[in-house]
């Protein structure tokens, strides 16, 4: 079997190189029993399967026990999901497995019992806690209320007291700290609206329902760690809202089709919480930002701006725009003449994108896996945040099978698609938009200009030493959080203990006594870096605990993270602790810095008790190596008590 994703994640789009083989080959699998242990195989059979065959799919691999799939393939992750709602809830497990197999990830269900949705999101905290609670809403979470005869002010009183008995389940779930919630808005139901004869009552109940959603997305808003899933959009695009036999015989009140869409959202969630939110988009141009062959057709006689297909290309430009606004960093990767591809960037008027938008052209006669894994390399940023869009069936075949940890999305010969092809799989999700997003490729360009500039000077200490690298480490302000929780998120490589945490556990350490993060910035003669790291400190009498070190990967290699090692040390010695130590938990990413602490003095101490996944390591303090000479550090950790235990309680 031919694999073209990776055993961590899928790496083709929806309905991409359709194999009608793909499905029997599963099947085949399942009833040899060899499913489980070739679970790594899985996802890539289900890139290249029919989008119709993806329900059956699901529900072989949800009679897969995780346990016998852990056992063959302990690297895959793991993700326990606790499913609730306010009907019937198991028919969503079937699509969420798929979906979450389709990135390489292992479903861990934990089902609740009819119409236990409340209760499940108001009691207290355990011990088992899972990653993600889905609370599955419907159109009778409201009705289920009303009595008959009804009129539209019944409704809007019983949906103001559901929405109501909502925002205090959810505030008790988060305020219990169990982590991450998704929920839905609710479609309206015709079987519902036409109940109503005269029409200025049904527009008026329009209105009611779209205020109870209203207030079904706020929560989002005032709870960090709240998702809501908007179904309008699949429903709008012809998605049935409901199945009437299953919900009236099995009361599963949202239709199998609905599911399916709701459970890709969701798994785009979990993408993003993973930290598996991608960051460029590679564009092929013929016949993808374009018709025509530029080198045939000539700049003007490609097809973009004029003619339904000319309008459809400048179209998808648009949405490549639109998120490259938000922070993805766009590039080309195309086989054609460079300057007729910059002709056309800087001058062609129907153009929507310009050369300024894009951090990188490579536009030559290179095979594109190549040009994908030079962009790369100038970027400073690991090929598993990178999405590829071509034409071309074999373009694609071909980056999928030389760089498996790029993501590949084909589009084909019909324009007015693409949008729907880049989109389905939410590559670029991400929880909440910083400015370091919007300031992304403005710094990026910059790195082009320090690129140039270590190919002006001799070796890469003078280089070094150019740059003029100042490093700045301070407690991160209130509106610096989301960019900390985001560096968390999304970073993989130096990320040393891998700890995913949303704005809210964020905001616990700072307030939490005894504990401290600190924020990193830096910035050289070309420019301003941001906010790219951050360090998670727990204090423990004379002992002071690095329990978590992340940063940004396009700052390696540059002494920071040896500048960020010598403060610590320096600030645990000013204040009297003994001791450090440093916590390295092993991922598939970041396995580089496995030897980072020893590289920097510190004597390895192996697993712990209560964190047995968990490297350790110590530093006595007894000879402190000073921040390496070619930058200025600057380093103020603020007030931190040294008379506690790792509780906050005074000591």
């Amino acid at each position: 079997m031919t694999q073209t994703g990776t055993p961590m994640e899928s790496t083709v789009g929806p309905g991409a190189w359709h194999d009608p083989g793909a499905l029997r080959t599963l099947r085949i699998l399942h009833r040899s029993g060899k499913l489980a242990a070739e679970y790594r195989a899985v996802p890539d059979l289900l890139s290249r399967m029919p989008q119709a065959d993806l329900p059956a799919a699901g529900q072989l691999l949800s009679r897969l026990d995780p346990t016998e799939v852990r056992r063959h393939a302990p690297d895959v992750p793991v993700v326990s999901v606790a499913v609730t709602g306010h009907s019937t809830v198991a028919p969503v497990v079937a699509p969420l497995t798929a979906e979450l197999a389709r990135h390489g990830l292992l479903l861990e269900p934990k089902v609740a019992p009819y119409g236990a949705y409340v209760q499940d999101l108001m009691r207290p905290s355990d011990e088992a806690l899972p990653q993600l609670t889905l609370c599955l809403l419907d159109a009778y979470t409201v009705f289920d209320d009303v009595t008959v005869p009804w009129r539209a002010e019944d409704v809007e009183a019983a949906a103001r007291a559901k929405l109501s008995l909502l925002a205090g389940a959810v505030r008790a779930h988060q305020e219990a700290g169990r982590g991450l919630l998704v929920l839905n808005t609710v479609p309206l139901l015709r079987r519902f609206t036409h109940q109503l004869v005269d029409l200025r009552s049904r527009a008026r109940l329009g209105a009611v329902w779209r205020e109870f959603n209203r207030g079904l997305l706020s929560l989002a808003d005032q709870h960090p760690s709240v998702v809501t899933v908007d179904l309008d959009p699949p429903v709008g695009e012809g998605v049935p809202a409901c199945e009437p036999r299953t919900a009236q015989y099995a009361r599963a009140r949202l239709s199998d089709p609905l599911l399916a869409a709701y459970a890709r959202e969701a798994a785009h969630v979990v993408r993003a919480r993973l930290g598996r939110t991608r960051k460029v988009l590679v564009l092929d141009l013929d016949g993808t930002l374009w018709g025509g062959v530029l080198g045939e057709a000539g700049p003007q006689g490609i097809e973009l701006g004029a003619g339904l297909r000319g309008e459809a290309f400048q179209d998808f430009q648009r949405t490549v725009r639109q998120l490259g606004s938000q922070g993805v960093l766009l590039a080309v990767s195309s086989k054609n003449d460079d300057d007729l591809v910059r002709e056309v960037l800087k001058g062609h008027p129907a153009m929507v994108l310009r050369e300024d938008d894009f951090v990188r052209v490579n536009a030559n006669w290179k095979a594109k896996h190549d040009n994908v894994r030079d962009i790369a390399d100038r970027l400073g940023l690991g090929l598993d945040s990178f999405v590829f869009v071509d034409d071309s069936l074999f373009e694609c075949g071909l980056v999928a099978e030389r760089l498996p940890d790029v993501a590949v999305v084909p589009v084909d010969e019909e324009p007015a698609l693409h949008p729907s092809a880049l989109l389905a799989d939410g590559w670029f999700d991400l929880f909440e938009l910083t400015e370091a997003d919007l300031e992304r490729a403005g710094r990026y360009r910059t790195e082009a200009l320090r690129q140039e500039f270590r190919e002006d000077v001799g070796s890469y200490q003078d280089y070094l030493e150019g740059l003029g690298i100042e490093v700045i480490l301070r407690p991160p302000d209130e509106s610096e959080l989301a960019r900390v929780s985001q560096l968390t998120l999304r970073t993989n490589q130096f990320h040393l203990a891998t700890e995913r945490l949303q704005v809210p556990q964020v905001a616990d350490w700072t307030a939490h006594p005894g504990r401290h993060v600190i924020a990193v910035r830096a910035r050289d003669r070309f420019g301003d870096h941001g906010l790219i790291g951050a360090l998670f400190l727990r204090r423990e009498g004379e002992l002071l605990r690095i329990d978590n070190f992340v940063l940004s990967c396009r700052v390696f290699s540059r002494g920071i993270e040896s500048a960020c090692v010598a403060a610590v040390l320096d600030f645990a010695r000013s204040t009297g602790a003994r001791a450090v130590t440093g916590r390295y938990l092993p991922s598939p990413r970041n396995s580089a810095f496995a030897s980072f602490y020893a590289d920097h003095g510190f004597a390895v101490l192996g697993g712990d008790g209560d964190d047995p996944d968990a490297v350790h390591f110590r530093h006595d303090l007894a000879t402190v190596a000073p921040a390496p000479a070619h930058l200025r550090l600057d380093a103020a950790f603020g007030p931190f008590d040294a008379a506690t235990d790792g509780h906050g309680d005074k000591r």
